[in-house]
Formats: C-alpha cells, sequence, structure tokens
C-alpha cells in the first residue's frame, strides 16, 4: 500500500509505502514546484522498474550472462480513446546470444506490472463508500 500525503510546498506530495519515500509534484507550468516525478511520470516508472527488475532476476535464476537492462517507458495519451505505454527495452551483455536477447524480451512482456495494467482496472474508493452510505442515511431521515 502507498500512502501520500501533503507537504509544505504547493502541489508537493510525500510517498511511502512504510520503508522507501518519494516525491510527485506537479510541473512548475502547472503551479509545482516541478522537481519532483508527475503522477504519470511514477506509472511510467512503474512499468519500466517492473520490467528491469523481472530481467535481471530472470537472467541470474537462468545464468544468462546479463550486465545491465536500461528501460524507457513513455505514456502516449494523444488518442481520446485509449493509452499507450510505449517501451524500448536495452539489453547489454557481451555474451548475450540472439536466442537469450529473444528469451528475455518474451520474459519482459511477462512483468507484473504489464499483466496488472493489461487487465481491466476499476476503482473502489473507501471514502465515496463512506460519503455514499453518510448520504443515503440523510436523505432516510
Amino acid at each position: 500500500m502507498i500512502r501520500a500525503t501533503t507537504e509544505e510546498e504547493r502541489y508537493l506530495t510525500k510517498f511511502t509505502n512504510g520503508t522507501g519515500s518519494g516525491y510527485a509534484d506537479a510541473s512548475a507550468a502547472q503551479g509545482g514546484t516541478g522537481t519532483s516525478f508527475r503522477p504519470h511520470e511514477l506509472l511510467e516508472a512503474a512499468l519500466a522498474t517492473s520490467v528491469n527488475v523481472t530481467l535481471r532476476m530472470y537472467a541470474e535464476k537462468h545464468g544468462v550472462p546479463l550486465d545491465d537492462v536500461v528501460t524507457e517507458v513513455k505514456l502516449d495519451s494523444s488518442s481520446p480513446d485509449e493509452s499507450i505505454l510505449r517501451y524500448e527495452i536495452e539489453l547489454l551483455g557481451r555474451n548475450l546470444t540472439e536466442e537469450q536477447r529473444s528469451e528475455l524480451l518474451e520474459v519482459a512482456r511477462g512483468c507484473s506490472i504489464r499483466r496488472t495494467l493489461s487487465k481491466p482496472i476499476r476503482f473502489d474508493s473507501a471514502s465515496e463508500r463512506a460519503a455514499a452510505a453518510s448520504a443515503r442515511s440523510s436523505a432516510a431521515w
């Protein structure tokens, strides 16, 4: 679970999982400090880091000579009907064969964030449920 809290600077928001923490913000053009991740960048980071970790774990477990992985992700919201997460993976390793490269790219398709984002997503807000219940009980009087 991630918890986000307001910081003193306009729009700056701290988020934590209880162990690590980071900051999100609006861009300077939107009135934020522009010094931290924008929320959409965190979505991009979720996919990029999931791909990176997945590939490194797989390579370690299967003895694939992978030295480094560079994953770049860009959210394309130009279409009104869909959002596209465009990504590129660079696999670095002097001794990587073409077969291993192909295998790693296939493994990347199965990373947990891609699997999660490929499913239908719905939102469930406890705050909205509580407000709706409160409104229903007020209307009953």
